[in-house]
């Protein structure tokens, strides 16, 4: 219950926040948005760039998560999912407040959750992630990505959206935990001291769900 009140505090915040208490919005934001989601990068600051790029990676993230937390749900948790590429946070934090403890999986693997359960999918994200870092910090201008946060709402609200969706996952990952088997909770730890490459390193290191088929077997 106090994590439900926080996330209740957070999105109420968050929103206020947005609506009312951010930087002025930018008159250009259209053109900016339009020009980022078609690749026109030229004359965009490379962090800019990468941190909308980011916000398309970590959707995925917690897609790999939902469609698994989502057996057991009387929420569609895969609607929170694809909401969550548009809206990042504001459409994460309901479903995290409305889902329930969910810490046991049973029956077969539909396509989408063999997509979420494979390790070849957080390795592809991880190495995506990778590059889309490396290639804003390596050529981008912090004072100048600090000057454009400080005065766009558009860019001011995503970098905030960014840092929450860094953390939110740890709320679903004690229960992923526990349907994978794994009790170690300094892995938990370990994980969550990494904010952004933790969700992914776990993605890539955590044990398949067990099917129906792969109870039987063994």
């Amino acid at each position: 219950m106090p994590v439900k009140i926080f996330l209740v505090f957070l999105w109420i915040t968050f929103t206020i926040y947005a609506f009312f208490f951010s930087p002025a919005s930018d008159p250009n934001t259209l053109d900016l948005i339009v020009n980022l989601s078609t690749g026109k990068w030229e004359g965009v600051e490379p962090l800019l760039v990468s941190l909308f790029n980011l916000m398309g990676v970590l959707p995925l993230i917690y897609t790999c998560f939902l469609l698994i937390d989502d057996r057991g749900q009387k929420i569609p948790a895969w609607l929170f999912a694809v909401a969550s590429f548009g809206l990042g946070a504001f459409a994460l934090i309901p479903y995290l407040i409305l889902r329930q403890p969910n810490p046991n999986w049973s029956g077969e693997k539909s396509i989408w959750i063999k997509f979420a359960d494979s390790r070849w999918t957080g390795i592809v994200l991880l190495a995506v992630l990778l590059l889309l870092l490396g290639q804003g910090l390596l050529s981008g201008n912090w004072s100048d990505f600090i000057n454009q946060w400080q005065s766009s709402k558009f860019i001011n609200v995503m970098g905030l959206d960014f840092c929450c969706l860094n953390f939110l996952f740890l709320i679903l990952l004690p229960d992923d935990m526990s349907k994978r088997g794994i009790e170690n909770k300094s892995f938990y730890w370990t994980i969550a001291s990494i904010p952004l490459i933790g969700s992914l390193l776990y993605l890539c290191c955590r044990p398949p769900l067990k099917s129906e088929a792969d109870r039987v077997a063994t």
